[in-house]
């Protein structure tokens, strides 16, 4: 069953399930709370519908995901509205889903509403509480990983950045169809309804949760950038030592090569001292190879070990 809460100037009806909900509405919303009754069952998603067509009888219908697991994308919490000056309805809300709500608080919130627009906006405001709680909790993970980087570089860290940047994506994509309803709400109702203390309030978080997500998602960005281009480094660096090590092995190969040729004319084959010099002129070869490339700087710092707590030295 449904539960009716009548206040001075307003009336909020909330439903369980849409197959409670009461047919009646006053004149002139019949038309349009039934086509919204019969969408009700295929709303999955974020839906916004504006209705101004009769002067002075403008309606706001819809649905909004208002939780959404990171895992998942068919494990959310969704509810239905239909909003008119005088009433409001909802399908679907479950308080006790939120947990920074209470009961009591809530129910005097929407006594202090002017209308049914502004008792629409006072469960968006704890919405919108919930989402803040959770990115703050965002917001000591990304810390965390912030120096697990500085500590050690590795693919495991790129993977967890990339879950957060996914995570931030979600809260992203939470608070979008939030702003829409907020333009929706004045569009319909005109701007007098932004002075509403209510609609101010949710102004105002809707703006506080917007600039956390931006803030975070640029120091995630920031992040990537300085995880891949460390990352770009050490695989130049190793590219660079398996070039040196391979460098300094061409005279080894190339003598080896030479002789370890199988022709019956070698004279070197007849030398007394053939082995000791072959192996000086290795020797030779390769610290003159070795010589050049420290002259040239072509080395770098491939020999020096890398400090701690350091990313390129």
């Amino acid at each position: 069953m449904g539960q009716a809460f009548k206040y001075s100037n307003w009336k909020w009806l909330h439903y369980n399930h849409e197959e409670e909900l009461d047919m009646k509405i006053a004149p002139p919303f019949q038309e349009v709370f039934k086509i919204w009754i019969d969408s009700l069952q295929d709303s999955e998603t974020n839906v916004l519908t504006i209705d101004s067509t009769k002067r002075n009888a403008e309606s706001v219908r819809g649905s909004l995901i208002y939780q959404q697991t990171i895992d998942e994308q068919r494990e959310n919490r969704i509810f239905h509205y239909f909003i008119t000056e005088n009433s409001l309805y909802t399908v679907g809300f479950d308080l006790e889903a939120i947990d920074v709500i209470e009961e009591d608080t809530l129910m005097k919130k929407m006594e202090h509403a002017h209308n049914g627009i502004e008792g629409f906006f006072v469960l968006l405001g704890e919405i919108l509480s919930y989402s803040i709680k959770k990115i703050d909790q965002f917001e000591i993970r990304l810390n965390d990983l912030l120096w697990k980087v500085k500590k050690k570089n590795s693919i495991k860290r790129l993977e967890e950045i990339y879950k957060l940047r996914h995570e931030l994506l979600v809260w992203k994509n939470l608070m979008i169809p939030i702003k829409e309803l907020e333009i929706g709400l004045n569009e319909a109702f005109g701007s007098e309804e932004s002075n509403l203390p209510e609609y101010k309030r949710v102004c105002n978080r809707i703006k506080r949760g917007s600039m956390l997500i931006q803030e975070y998602q640029d120091e995630i960005n920031t992040l990537v950038n300085f995880e891949e281009m460390v990352s770009t480094h050490r695989g130049n660096e190793i590219m660079k030592t398996l070039t040196v090590i391979t460098t300094l092995f061409t005279p080894v190969s190339a003598w080896g090569a030479l002789w370890g040729m199988n022709f019956k004319l070698m004279p070197e084959l007849d030398w007394k001292l053939g082995y000791p010099l072959s192996l000086l002129i290795i020797i030779g070869s390769t610290a003159a190879l070795y010589i050049l490339l420290i002259k040239k700087g072509w080395m770098g710092d491939i020999l020096k070990g890398r400090k701690k707590n350091s990313f390129f030295k």
